[in-house]
């Protein structure tokens, strides 16, 4: 429970929750005069003989009453500013977990059911749980100031009980929240039987296996009562708190009303005090009961759950404290598309130091964006491995992969080209820009902080702005998996020189022949295995590269 009450403190914006807090203040006027209001108006208005100054004393909560409407009105139009950030940042949380277990190769199937139903759960109870909290402490500072200023020994007679309440509500908490997990586990769990054994009852009835079924089924069913009267034990325990913390004062108070009475304590301002705790105290503390001991546990167990399934802090790589530089390394890598078909890639191995430069050739369907997709991490190997700097891991901060279909989204340039450089100064994004031969394309959409419909724009056009936000990473390796099939062969030359200028290493997946010729070593691919090595030497010790140039030259010779 520890983890998910962090995690809601922790997305507190400071400035809201100030504000939050401040329009709070005129709101707990109506409950800090009430009783001081009713004591004054039992003891120099109506006891007095002078009812006109009781009724200006009652009438004077009414006015309180009024600047906490207001406050009220403002502490709701400012939730929206601590509640929404708080849901964005548990939906880019969850769907970087899905996206996590999407690259690791593993299936995620409740993950939209946690985006658009959990999240929305927690949302809901969080904003719940901040006016739940808000509330309580409005009211009961409230109503201690209130009773402070009726008097002391008042106070003293009704803040014990009232604490003493309030501290075991808080301590049976964790508990309450155990409980809740157990049975939400429990209730899953019957489910889950339930559903095997209606699925399967022909059969089970067919191979007299109708006990069994009946004993295992009532296993859950048994797991799902005890787990259910646990619960209803720890509610028992909050209505014992609250009878400590919200009846308790109130006795307490009428008990020592002749020892009160006898120091001086006149009778309004006894009734003062029961005012305070009638309609301060006690509806404070029940509400608090009432609502953590509900919402409360649905926000710890849903948030808990999604936080279980968010995506890990990244972990150091075995190459840190090691210069970073995009090295490749292949062992025995081996990928098929199923059990049963043929390997695109078998037992590859390969060795491209940092700061290299790397043109994949060979005919159309391969294996060329398999091997791409292998580097970069979105594929598992079927057997060996590939690492970048000696990590396995496909890490976002050692690989960037620019893929042929680019993918832009509707915002600004500025917010497009900064998606893996957040801090990148607005002179670095023109840099960047520049090298890759995107400013004219910027300059035309109207600088960078026009905002972009990506439907308006070309496939080259959306080609560029990808190039540029890969550009700007700081992963070492970057791969180009055609993203510049779209372009002219002379922005093709520009954007992938700034690449091979780029600290790291780059990998090309060449659809020309200048690509290859531009490569310092180039891997070709031919279906039956793989050839790597030096630009120059290649053509002579492959019969495919060889065929390849044949090829390409002949598409770029001129008509006669």
């Amino acid at each position: 429970m520890r983890r998910e009450i962090s995690y809601g403190l922790r997305s507190l914006r400071r400035r809201p929750l100030w504000m939050f807090a401040l329009w709070s203040v005129p709101e707990a006027l109506p409950t800090a005069l009430s009783g001081l209001a009713v004591a004054r108006a039992v003891d120099d208005g109506f006891l007095a003989g002078r009812p006109l100054v009781g009724v200006a004393w009652l009438a004077s909560v009414l006015v309180a009453a009024c600047a906490g409407a207001l406050g009220a009105r403002q502490v709701f139009a400012r939730l929206g500013d601590l509640v929404e950030p708080f849901r964005d940042d548990l939906v880019r949380s969850t769907v970087d977990g899905a996206l996590d277990r999407a690259v690791r190769g593993r299936s995620d199937d409740g993950a939209l059911a946690r985006l658009t139903h959990q999240v929305e759960i927690v949302r809901d109870t969080y904003a719940g749980l901040l006016v739940l909290v808000r509330g309580f402490c409005v009211t009961s500072v409230g109503a201690i100031a209130g009773l402070a200023s009726v008097s002391p020994l008042v106070l003293i007679w009704t803040l014990p009980p009232f604490a003493l309440g309030l501290g075991l509500f808080l301590a049976t908490l964790g508990l309450a929240a155990r409980r809740q997990r157990e049975y939400v586990r429990s209730d899953e769990d019957l489910s889950t039987v339930a559903g095997r054994v209606l699925g399967g009852a022909r059969d089970l009835a067919a191979h007299g296996a109708r006990d069994w079924a009946l004993a295992l089924a009532g296993r859950s069913v048994d797991a799902q009562a005890r787990a259910e009267r646990a619960l209803a034990r720890v509610a028992a325990l909050r209505t014992l708190c609250f009878a400590v913390g919200g009846w308790l004062p109130l006795l307490a108070l009428l008990a020592a009303g002749p020892w009160l009475a006898a120091r001086g304590v006149t009778a309004g301002a006894i009734l003062g005090g029961l005012t305070y705790v009638l309609i301060g105290l006690q509806p404070a503390l029940g509400s608090l009961v009432q609502g953590l001991g509900g919402s409360g546990l649905r926000f710890v167990v849903t948030l808990g759950r999604l936080l279980d399934t968010a995506a890990p802090p990244p972990r150091p790589s075995p190459a840190s404290g090691r210069p970073r530089g995009g090295a490749v390394s292949a062992r025995g890598l081996t990928f098929a598309y199923g059990p049963h078909a043929e390997p695109v890639l078998r037992d590859l191995d390969l060795d491209l130091p940092a700061g290299s430069h790397l043109a994949v050739v060979g005919p159309s369907g391969i294996g060329k964006s398999t091997f791409a997709s292998l580097c970069a991490g979105l594929l598992t190997p079927g057997a060996g491995t590939v690492t970048v700097d000696g990590s396995p891991e496909p890490a976002p901060d050692l690989r960037v992969l620019i893929p042929q279909e680019a993918y832009v989204f509707t915002g600004t340039v500025a917010e497009n080209l900064s998606y893996h450089s957040a801090d990148a100064s607005r002179a670095r994004l023109d840099r960047a820009a520049e090298a890759v031969g995107a400013a004219g394309l910027i300059a035309r959409l109207g600088g960078l902080d026009a905002p972009i419909r990506p439907a308006g724009l070309s496939a080259g056009e959306r080609q560029l702005i990808a190039l540029t936000r890969a550009y700007l990473s700081p992963a070492p390796l970057a791969i180009l998996d055609e993203a510049t099939c779209h372009l002219d062969p002379a922005a093709e030359e520009r954007a992938e020189k700034a690449f091979a200028e780029r600290p790291g290493t780059l990998i090309v997946i060449a659809h020309r022949i200048s690509s290859a010729e531009r490569a310092g070593t180039v891997l070709v691919l031919d279906g039956t295995g793989a050839v790597f090595g030096d630009r120059a030497t290649m053509p002579e010790r492959s019969p495919m590269f060889r065929e390849l140039l044949g090829h390409w030259d002949a598409q770029i010779q001129p008509a006669s």
